[in-house]
């Protein structure tokens, strides 16, 4: 395992923002931000871009400022991007009103890598929560190991699409490092937190996976939602064919990732859900690869088989 307290003891201790997209989020944001309130080492400032509604999401807390944006102005990268360049921190920690921290030691922790000054941004291991069903939990499972692991250019080559595999649900970036490389990209589908990582890995940094940096975040997909989930999965990778290209195709962890819930679900005697599981996947790969091909499709079809309908109204795609 990788002992990040090796590693250039003599790196400081930075400001630390946590920036945290919402839209109405209060009674699971509460969790967040007293798990951030209990933390061994607690965020220097808290910043909530809120999106709701109305009213919006009423949080009032000491530390914590929030923006409100209208809910047509989301947008995944720039809205980031946003608060990035408002915030006071030297690393800018992205969680989303969902993610809750494991225990008191998950932001510490998540901070560690960044001793070595090869490492850009670093991401924890997000756990199925109590609820999860076994679809949800096999996911997290499968993405986010014990093991932690740095990964940087070279990698490409042995991990293909997945060393530019990270989660905005909880990472961590040098700010410096970010505002160099124009923060996140705007207008995506989703995926801005990829596509930066696979900027900074091309400009010689590394990505660090903590897998004992750990928050509590899953969802409950139905097969419907799942399609939906892939549809824009193949959206993204349409977009951004070119960053694919230097990385690699998903098709060899997309066999993996069958072949693994599979053998879950046999270990666990689950043979019921056997059926559900070949439901999902072919789901999956039939919305993936339509997906892909979205430009072929009626707009209005597309928008209806999309999870993130809004992109299709604002992108002018």
């Amino acid at each position: 395992m990788t002992d990040w307290k090796k590693q250039d003891q003599d790196a400081g201790t930075p400001l630390v923002s946590v920036i945290i997209p919402t839209c109405n989020g209060a009674g699971r944001l509460e969790q967040v931000l007293s798990g951030l309130e209990r933390q061994s080492r607690p965020p220097d400032e808290i910043l909530l871009v809120d999106s709701s509604p109305g009213a919006g999401t009423p949080i009032r807390r000491p530390g914590v400022r929030t923006i409100r944006i209208a809910p047509a102005k989301f947008d995944h990268g720039g809205t980031r991007t946003m608060a990035a360049r408002q915030a006071r921190g030297e690393i800018l920690v992205f969680m989303t009103q969902d993610a809750v921290p494991a225990d008191r030691q998950a932001l510490a922790r998540l901070l560690q890598p960044f001793a070595d000054r090869r490492i850009a941004a670093a991401y924890g291991r997000q756990l199925p929560e109590a609820d999860a069903t076994v679809f949800a939990e096999h996911l997290r499972l499968f993405n986010y190991p014990a093991r932690s692991a740095v990964r940087c250019w070279r990698d490409r080559r042995t991990l293909g699409i997945k060393t530019v595999f990270i989660s905005n649900s909880f990472a961590a970036y040098r700010k410096q490092i970010l505002a160099e490389h124009g923060f996140f990209p705007a207008r995506l589908l989703f995926g801005e937190d990829s596509c930066t990582l696979a900027r900074l890995l091309e400009h010689g940094y590394c990505v660090a996976y903590v897998g004992d940096a750990c928050v509590y975040h899953s969802h409950n997909y139905s097969v419907a939602e799942d399609f939906r989930r892939y549809f824009d999965i193949g959206v993204f990778h349409a977009v951004q064919s070119g960053m694919l290209a230097k990385f690699g195709t998903p098709t060899g962890a997309g066999k993996r990732y069958v072949r693994s819930e599979i053998s879950l679900l046999i270990r666990r005697k689950k043979y019921t859900l056997l059926p559900e599981s070949m439901l999902r996947n072919l789901a999956k790969f039939t919305a993936y690869n339509l997906g892909k091909r979205y430009t072929l499709l009626p707009r209005r079809l597309s928008m209806r088989l999309s999870m993130n309908r809004r992109w299709w109204m604002n992108s002018g795609r």
